[in-house]
């Protein structure tokens, strides 16, 4: 098979070293670069594109969530890798809202490193085996809703309890545009009104 290009991003240098050095190991991967932050990490997209960005989330000035979305949006082929120390579900939904395909522990081995870049490259989502989610929870997690950055900011409005004019006013846009992000934010999460759309909103970290 033709080799799997992957980019690594993380603002330590040891674990970048780290990560390479496992990478190397793996015969169907061919590393385009490394990168130490967010800028980086774009500059070598645009110059090599890789087909997988692997990033830690914890980087200081644009954390590896806002990257996500940055490459996501802007190079919609390229899929990505969030790698972290965290345990913790809130970083798992907004990775995955944000459109990550795939979630490592930094303490992942080879084999599963190898799991994950061959899981994704198939347009699988993968999640890390030391989370420990029931089958139900990694089926809620392929279940989040991806939203537009317009949309996300209307989600947080309207679980504060602004109505439809408010919005409008407070994002400088129309009533109509309001309420068709309020349509369209109830078809993507699958709900009929408000009260379930929040309710799910907050059972994914959204809101």
């Amino acid at each position: 098979m033709d080799k799997i290009k992957v980019l690594i991003t993380d603002d330590h240098p040891m674990v970048l070293e780290g990560m390479k050095s496992m990478l190397q190991q793996i015969r169907f991967v061919e590393i385009t670069g490394m990168a130490s932050n967010a800028y980086e990490c774009m500059d070598q997209i645009k110059n090599n594109t890789p087909h997988i960005v692997i990033t830690d989330i914890n980087m200081p000035e644009i954390s590896g969530i806002e990257l996500t979305q940055k490459i996501r949006k802007e190079f919609p082929q390229v899929k990505v890798i969030a790698m972290s120390t965290f345990k913790e579900r809130s970083y798992i939904s907004q990775m995955i809202q944000n459109g990550a395909s795939g979630y490592l522990v930094k303490s992942a081995s080879k084999e599963e490193i190898e799991e994950a870049i061959l899981s994704v490259y198939e347009g699988k989502l993968y999640m890390s085996l030391d989370i420990n989610l029931s089958t139900a929870e990694k089926n809620e997690l392929n279940n989040i809703p991806v939203l537009s950055s317009r949309e996300k900011e209307v989600l947080l409005l309207i679980a504060d309890g602004f109505t439809n004019p408010q919005i409008a006013e407070k994002l400088f846009i129309s009533l109509h545009t309001v309420d068709s992000h309020r349509k369209n934010l109830l078809t993507k999460f699958g709900v009929n009104n408000t009260a379930g759309l929040i309710k799910l909103a907050t059972r994914f970290n959204m809101v």
